[in-house]
């Protein structure tokens, strides 16, 4: 039910919902689930509440997209943070720094009874709101729902991705990112947010092509595993770069991105894959990048070629201990918004 008596022109009421929209969830047709969960992230905290931020600053924002016109009108709509998510990531995050204060002192959590305890209950908990994330999707597929993620770090949106396969079937996953996220199980933790492909390469067998943009730090397992693994085609930040300084144009680059990607396609952008100019307080921002104009034009290309957008996640946004003084959730804000739009227009073009 298309939303009507709207008035784009006016200020973001507070009282709305996400970009100052009048939705509930019974009249929005896409579901923004977010997932405060950062329980283990290796360098910097902060991304937990940034589906909070970004809400905050999403009525900030003008709702004129001329690549997308009038596509807010099929409702986007954020429910309230589970609160018993929230509890559970303090938890498990302050379990999962003990252990990560003790291996970069050289020890090892096999050889700590106390930190094995933990590790079990990080990984017991890990799961579980992977399963949560998967029948909270599956429920709202059923209902006849979209569904997007907004992390949260990078491993929240398994359950997502399982869901999209039961649902649609075989797809390729896009990935913008300045990591690989290849590593098996990284320190210690089965569903790391530095282990979130791996995880799907393993546990999605509907998941046919994984196409990573602008990958600039990765170790050498993860670079041994994207030679052998037929399934993976990576979009290196050197080599782009390299090909631009050549000459070589942003479409063109954009058009062998495509041309690697099936029919559908899921969508996961981990905001450290833009210059970190633009998400300085991300939780391992690295130098490189894009800017956000460059992978909005990548999103139109993918819509304009026909492919149709099945469901995407939006994570790492954090925005440091003051987010007054952070562009970070503004960025965010903006780049869900036009994600939004763009899976909006490649659904009713589909």
């Amino acid at each position: 039910m298309a939303i009507t008596n709207f008035d784009t022109n006016s200020i973001g009421l507070a009282d709305n919902n996400i970009f100052g929209l009048p939705t509930t969830e019974e009249n929005a047709k896409l579901i923004l689930l977010p997932i405060p969960w950062e329980v283990t992230v290796s360098y910097r905290n902060g991304t937990a509440r940034g589906p909070e931020r970004i809400k905050e600053s999403s009525y900030q924002i003008d709702l004129c997209d001329i690549d997308a016109m009038n596509y807010w009108n099929q409702g986007y709509f954020m429910p309230e943070l589970n609160k018993d998510i929230i509890k559970k990531n303090d938890f498990l995050r302050h379990c999962a720094e003990l252990i990560i204060s003790n291996l970069s002192d050289g020890g090892e959590t096999c050889d700590n009874p106390q930190l094995s305890k933990k590790l079990e209950q990080i990984n017991a908990g890990c799961k579980e709101l992977n399963e949560w994330v998967y029948n909270h999707a599956t429920e709202l597929y059923a209902k006849g729902k979209l569904v997007a993620l907004v992390g949260g770090d990078h491993s929240t949106p398994l359950g997502l991705i399982k869901a999209v396969g039961k649902q649609f079937g075989e797809f390729g996953i896009l990935q913008i990112d300045a990591h690989a996220d290849l590593r098996i199980a990284y320190e210690g933790f089965d569903y790391s947010h530095a282990s979130i492909m791996f995880n799907v390469l393993q546990e999605v067998p509907e998941m046919s092509k994984l196409v990573q943009v602008g990958i600039r730090d990765f170790c050498d397992q993860e670079y041994e595993l994207i030679q052998s693994e037929k399934r993976i085609k990576t979009f290196f930040d050197k080599d782009i770069k390299e090909r631009q300084f050549e000459g070589d144009t942003w479409k063109s680059i954009c058009d062998d991105i495509i041309a690697e990607l099936p029919q559908q396609v899921y969508i996961s952008f981990d905001i450290d894959g833009l210059d970190p100019k633009l998400c300085s307080n991300t939780g391992t921002p690295v130098q490189g990048g894009f800017e956000a104009e460059q992978i909005h034009y990548l999103f139109k290309k993918v819509v304009d070629s026909g492919r149709r957008i099945v469901a995407f996640d939006l994570n790492e946004v954090s925005c440091g201990e003051d987010s007054q003084d952070s562009i970070d959730a503004n960025v965010g804000a903006r780049i869900l918004y036009r994600m939004c739009n763009m899976f909006m227009k490649s659904e009713v073009n589909a």
